[in-house]
């Protein structure tokens, strides 16, 4: 099978001037041929397309592929993670994980929790920060946690993100205004056990992988999986396979979420416990990090015995069953 490969190179756009903190999410190298590496292992024939503008310069050029392996985040926009698949939808090109519709609402912490809310299911009352005025409208009980409404691997996640009174909430809040230009989701601090959850499948196909837990060490120095501490986990974190009563709760509320937003193929789903001990949807992240050493996914893989090539074709596989292909 020919299978395009759409990706965003941290490179590239480090070359074009974009800064350190703005580039986070975009992928390394070794991910991408890490990538590219399983998915020729696996038999198939990789076409390295890259990020959405060398996709659009390609389609216009008549290129096709029998599918897109598609980890492409976009930079721009609420839905700059919905770009390529949208386009592959205009062309009817079949790829993986979920589509625009989708990566548009799972990007937007505060809509993804609304549409959780709605189906029962726990997450931290909130409240969206769009301006200065808004502050005065937050009623919930301290201590808050704020971070940015759009953004992953913990950008503008820090220690001061923790609050403890209205004037630490303002200040924090005001700079994330300030550096992120976008709102601030403001929720209820849950202070118990973080988990995530990697799933694959579809439906009511769909499957927790694994849960894990992520722990932090003395030399961490805060309880917050933020930015610093993700760019620098080595020696800072541990991470452990966890099967015991409120991580299978985890489970059942990871999927559940998955299942009830729509995802496709696999994501990671993040939850913290509440004092209660019962665990709380945070966010979900439908183009789950796949970098074979560092990335959360592939970590609780390794940790349950699952190599790389073969997570690579899990997923490929399911996006084959949806789309009735499984004979390629």
């Amino acid at each position: 099978m020919r299978v395009g490969f759409t990706y965003d190179l941290r490179d590239d756009y480090l070359a074009e001037g974009h800064g350190a903190e703005e580039t986070a999410e975009f992928d390394r190298p070794d991910t991408i041929d890490g990538i590219a590496s399983a998915l020729a292992e696996l038999g198939h024939e990789v076409v390295r397309i890259g990020h959405c503008r060398n996709l659009v310069g390609r389609l216009a050029a008549g290129e096709r592929w029998d599918l897109v392996f598609n980890i492409a985040e976009g930079m721009h926009g609420f839905g700059r993670e919905s770009q390529v698949p949208a386009l592959l939808d205009v062309y009817r090109i079949p790829y993986t994980f979920s589509g625009p519709m989708v990566l548009a609402l799972t990007l937007h912490k505060a809509l993804t929790k609304r549409v959780v809310r709605d189906a029962g299911l726990a997450t931290p009352d909130f409240i969206q920060v769009r301006r200065e005025d808004d502050l005065a409208r937050v009623n919930l009980s301290f201590p808050l946690f704020a971070k940015p409404v759009a953004e992953g691997t913990g950008k503008g996640i820090s220690p001061d993100s923790r609050v403890t009174d209205p004037a630490a909430l303002r200040a924090v809040c005001l700079g994330l205004l300030a550096r992120h230009d976008q709102p601030v989701l403001v929720e209820t601090f849950m202070p118990g056990r973080e988990f995530t959850v990697g799933v694959v499948g579809n439906g009511p196909g769909a499957r927790a992988l694994a849960v894990m837990e992520v722990e932090f060490t003395d030399r961490a120095g805060i309880d917050i999986y933020g930015y610093g501490i993700k760019q620098d986990y080595e020696g800072r974190v541990e991470y452990r396979l966890v099967d015991d009563a409120p991580a299978r709760r985890a489970a059942a509320t990871a999927l559940a979420a998955y299942r009830v937003l729509g995802c496709r193929d696999a994501a990671r789903v993040d939850l913290r416990c509440d004092a209660a001990g019962e665990p709380n949807f945070l966010e979900v992240n439908a183009l789950a990090g796949l970098n074979p050493v560092h990335s959360d996914l592939p970590i609780m893989c390794r940790l349950k015995g699952i190599g790389f090539r073969e997570l690579v074709g899990m997923i490929l596989d399911s996006a084959l069953t949806r789309l009735g292909r499984e004979d390629i």
